[in-house]
């Protein structure tokens, strides 16, 4: 009887939230589940297929392919967020933890992150995934919030798993360094818990009992589908066992199909009668069983069809591409979006705290289909959307520069190209007695502002001395200022370096920004200003001009590349007076840079043409 299906669907699936005596948690569980509702959501998980394959589908769906961040004008605090990003906790970016978030988001209906304080509590430092299983809340205090978490590696054996506290993540109370931040959807009577967005646990249950079954009918084999009988009188007790054990050894189980009953008897009336047990059209009964189970489960996950999750339909409507990208835009905007809504909210309240609450983003996984035939988007398309839709780089970019690629090998085989000829006769390598006191990326610098002769100048100030001349733009050795009586002096050079965070780099391919970033030179503001008058990167300027602004548009529209500015220092013997401090030197420059420059209109020098508006083009493409 042990094969018979039994499901008792009376069985409480719900939560169960109760406060225990003498226990400084509220207990989550449910029926043969105490205190271990979440461990029951997971053992769901991991025993119905259908269920788990709408978890991974939708909360892939949920993280998306990457988080991001677009281009912003202020500039410390995109650098600082683009940081962020890239570094969570040390170990993962933070697209890896809003992955494991938006997994028990959907699974559990909450999640859970740890926040780890700044030594000095001005800022947050890390952030970690914390399994939301592990998680149980305090009761609540007289204002009725939850100010402490209790986290546990097992609960259900918290004698060897004590449950530790963890302060609530409150940023005006950062006593501690390390907090826990809980949180999910709204759940109706739920004041201190999350509870998932579907309601299919007993379906999920059945989908996990139909396929127990099965697993049983097949390692038992005959069990419960044929009668045999041996009409050659009783044997002994311990025969019959014997008996029994070389049927079942040999005929039962998954293995034992294909193989055939070989008896030998003495007459016709002694052979053994097998008679089969008749199941009833049992196989149409289990088949809308499952069909009824599926349906129950999408529903409850409101999948608006099965494809979008991965799950095969007979009704044709999987293979109309029309209606997939449909049901998907429905989906996404129903469900998805939803879910990444209140993720994204927690991180702009992380965020806030250090200052870097900028406009985040997910990168959105599509499903793999168009909603268009080649021909509809020949119609009505240019190449370039086209190209776009389907993920490809842009084609216009790609041809033009294959041409100049083209033009610049030609003329390498005759003679030295224009912008070799400046970078030998202007690029500088790093002098040897020099020391690098500070680099920045270029903000807000005003194209007429001499920033070496001020730096120079305000040293010369500071320390009371004389200085040999100002900078001036027509000669090296006459444009680095010098003190008489020390020997110290500032060189401030230009860098050219490639934006890292950018995930595509087809702005390398230019043979401009190659040769710019292999030559490995330092340059004068003046000479870079001055570049833009020579024919260093021809066909990339306005209308395919041969020249342009290098100073603010680097290697033409979609480049990857900006200016960063250094600022060297080199002592040639020890000061007589009052030793310069650098650190401060610095910051007292910057600040009177900024007031002496009256326009702020060089901000595109700081920003790579792919960030800029229309990619650097002068109009949308």
């Amino acid at each position: 009887m042990e094969n018979i299906l039994s499901i008792n669907l009376e069985s409480q699936t719900s939560p169960i939230i109760q406060e225990v005596r003498g226990k400084d948690y509220i207990e989550y569980g449910a029926d043969n589940w105490r205190n271990l509702y979440p461990q029951f959501l997971i053992d769901l998980y991991y025993n119905s297929s259908t269920h788990a394959a709408i978890i991974n589908a939708t909360s892939d769906m949920i993280a998306g392919t990457d988080i991001v961040c677009s281009e912003n004008d202020n500039l410390e605090a995109y650098v600082g967020l683009k940081k962020f990003l890239a570094n969570a906790n040390g170990n993962e970016t933070l697209h890896e933890v809003i992955k494991k978030v938006a997994f028990d988001f959907k699974l559990q209906g909450g999640y859970a992150l740890n926040i780890i304080w700044s030594q000095d509590r001005q800022s947050i430092a890390a952030i970690h995934h914390i399994p939301v299983e592990r998680v149980r809340a305090g009761k609540p205090n007289e204002l009725g919030k939850v100010d402490t978490y209790f986290v546990s590696a097992d609960w259900s054996n918290t004698r060897i798993n004590k449950p530790q506290p963890v302060p609530a993540f409150n940023v005006n109370d950062r006593s501690t360094s390390s907090q826990l931040l809980y949180t999910g959807s709204y759940s109706p009577n739920m004041d201190v818990y999350h509870t998932p967005d579907y309601n299919c646990m007993n379906w999920a249950l059945v989908d996990q009992r139909v396929a127990e079954f099965h697993l049983n009918n097949i390692q038992n084999g005959f069990s419960g589908s044929y009668f045999i009988n041996f009409a050659n009188g009783i044997p002994t007790r311990e025969e019959r066992d014997q008996v029994e054990r070389s049927i079942e050894q040999k005929f039962t189980g998954a293995k034992a199909s294909g193989k055939f009953v070989l008896t030998f008897s003495d007459s016709k009336d002694n052979t053994p009668e097998i008679t089969p047990i008749a199941m009833s059209d049992a196989s149409q009964q289990y088949l809308a069983l499952q069909e009824l189970l599926l349906q129950n489960i999408l529903t409850a996950h409101r999948v608006t069809s099965p494809m979008l999750v991965g799950i095969n339909s007979d009704n044709g409507f999987g293979s109309n591409e029309q209606e997939l990208n449909s049901a998907f835009e429905i989906y996404l905007n129903t469900v998805i979006k939803p879910f990444q809504n209140n993720i994204l909210k927690t991180l702009n309240k992380i965020l806030t705290v250090n200052g870097i609450n900028l406009p985040l983003e997910f990168v959105q996984s599509k499903p793999i289909t168009t909603m268009f035939s080649v021909e509809d988007m020949k119609a009505v398309m240019t190449t370039e959307e086209i190209r776009q839709e389907m993920g490809l780089p842009e084609l216009t970019e790609e041809v033009s520069e294959e041409v100049v690629e083209e033009d610049y090998k030609e003329t390498l085989s005759l003679e030295k190209t224009e912008l070799e000829s400046f970078i030998e006769e202007f690029g500088e390598d790093i002098p040897e007695g020099w020391e690098m006191v500070d680099e920045e990326i270029v903000d807000g610098e005003h194209q007429d502002f001499e920033f070496e002769k001020v730096l120079n100048e305000l040293a010369e100030e500071k320390i009371g001395l004389a200085s040999t001349g100002s900078p001036k733009p027509s000669s090296k050795s006459e444009q680095d200022g010098k003190s008489k009586t020390t020997g110290d002096h500032f060189r401030v050079r230009y860098v050219y370096e490639q934006d890292n965070f950018l995930v595509n780099k087809s702005g390398s391919k230019r043979l401009f920004c190659r040769q710019m970033m292999g030559a490995k030179k330092l340059y004068r503001k003046e000479d870079i200003i001055n570049m833009g008058s020579r024919a260093v990167n021809p066909g990339f300027g306005k209308g395919g001009a041969a020249t342009y602004s290098i100073w603010k548009f680097k290697g033409g529209p979609q480049c990857f590349h900006f200016w960063t500015r250094r600022i060297f220092k080199n002592v040639v013997g020890e000061s007589k007076t009052t030793k310069i401090e650098d650190a401060q030197l610095i910051g007292y420059t910057q600040a009177r840079s900024e007031g002496f420059t009256a326009k702020r209109n060089d901000r595109l020098v700081a920003i790579p043409p792919r960030r800029m508006r229309n990619n650097g083009y002068i109009k949308k493409r």
